[in-house]
């Protein structure tokens, strides 16, 4: 014979000789004639120790104050306290004490990976990152949905939340929609005059189908880049070492003509682009310097003489004007004094 006092926010299982008897509510309890009890706080779930959750239901007494979530398969139980969201329960069985607090539960399907609408966003900054995938498509992107490696659709601007626990396998890659630059850097080329140049060319191109761009090209970006290359060593082939130095935009607009008649198979569209350097060897570049500075000096012989010519050519003016005029001649030496 023993007394056992229960707690405003605890109850009793009662037993006797193992068996469940009943549920001892708040207060001071005489146990006697092989009788025990198992005290259990009311702000955890319905559990026990000594017998499974079926067992404790039984009890009329339990099965009245718990609420009870059954979560089949393919389905998880959004479980809200008191209209505050408390957790996410998987597949099984699960009660809650119903006496401090109101508990509910909300069945989802999750055999569609998609989330769907009528699950509030707010539940997944409380719900651990091992039941949803969160993805966050920015304003410039898109996002090309696959489910087991099928394309689904395009997700527009937003954040987008997709389930795991599914069989479905998602996949979710991003798409920038902005004009994206391309740097085609340090090529190697022979001019038609063996002259070895490396030409740095830049290009601005925006996607124009986000769709078919990824399922029927294999890396477009690469092969944009691989059509500039070859539009450049065509134009440079063709031409000498001279014509490719006095007419540089014409090879910006052979190349961006070359990949703008490609724009439909690779679904792009180029906004522009131009040759940034023309890089010499260094014994080429040491010959355009001598020559520039030959030609440099050549036109300051020619002011230095044209200028000779017109202080003679005054001179001799003055001359002519003070042998006219003597009075002339007295003021110059006049001045010269």
């Amino acid at each position: 014979m023993h007394y056992v006092t229960v707690n405003e926010n605890q109850r009793g299982l009662l037993f006797r000789h193992g068996k469940l008897q009943g549920l001892l509510s708040p207060g001071r309890h005489l146990l006697y004639g092989g009788r025990r009890a198992e005290l259990i706080l009311l702000s955890q779930p319905v559990h026990s120790p000594s017998c499974g959750l079926e067992t404790l239901l039984q009890c009329p007494e339990i099965a009245q104050a718990a609420a009870v979530a059954e979560v089949p398969d393919q389905h998880l139980a959004l479980h809200f306290a008191d209209g505050k969201f408390a957790g996410v329960l998987p597949q099984g069985k699960f009660a809650y004490w119903n006496i401090l607090e109101k508990h509910e539960f909300r069945l989802v399907d999750i055999s569609r990976p998609e989330v769907d609408e009528s699950v509030p966003a707010y539940v997944f900054s409380e719900m651990p990152g091992s039941y949803f995938t969160r993805v966050d498509v920015a304003s410039y992107e898109r996002g090309r949905l696959c489910l087991n490696n099928r394309f689904e659709r395009l997700l527009e601007p937003g954040t987008y939340y997709f389930w795991k626990r599914t069989p479905v396998k998602v996949d979710v890659s991003l798409v920038d929609t902005r004009l994206t630059q391309m740097d085609i850097t340090g090529q190697e080329i022979l001019t038609q005059d063996k002259v070895s140049l490396r030409i740095n060319f830049v290009c601005n191109y925006r996607i124009t189908d986000y769709v078919r761009s990824f399922t029927e090209i294999d890396d477009f970006r690469e092969q944009l880049h691989v059509a500039a290359q070859l539009a450049l060593r065509d134009y440079v082939g063709k031409h000498k070492l001279d014509e490719i130095l006095e007419t540089k935009e014409e090879i910006s607009q052979y190349v961006l003509q070359r990949l703008r008649e490609q724009e439909k198979t690779l679904f792009v569209e180029i906004g522009g682009g131009g040759v940034k350097d023309i890089i010499l060897p260094g014994e080429i570049r040491e010959i355009m310097n001598t020559v520039l500075a030959a030609e440099k000096r050549a036109q300051a012989s020619v002011i230095t003489r044209r200028e000779e010519v017109a202080s003679t050519r005054s001179l001799l003016n003055t001359a002519k004007l003070m042998d006219e005029n003597q009075t002339l001649m007295r003021l110059k030496e006049l001045e010269y004094i």
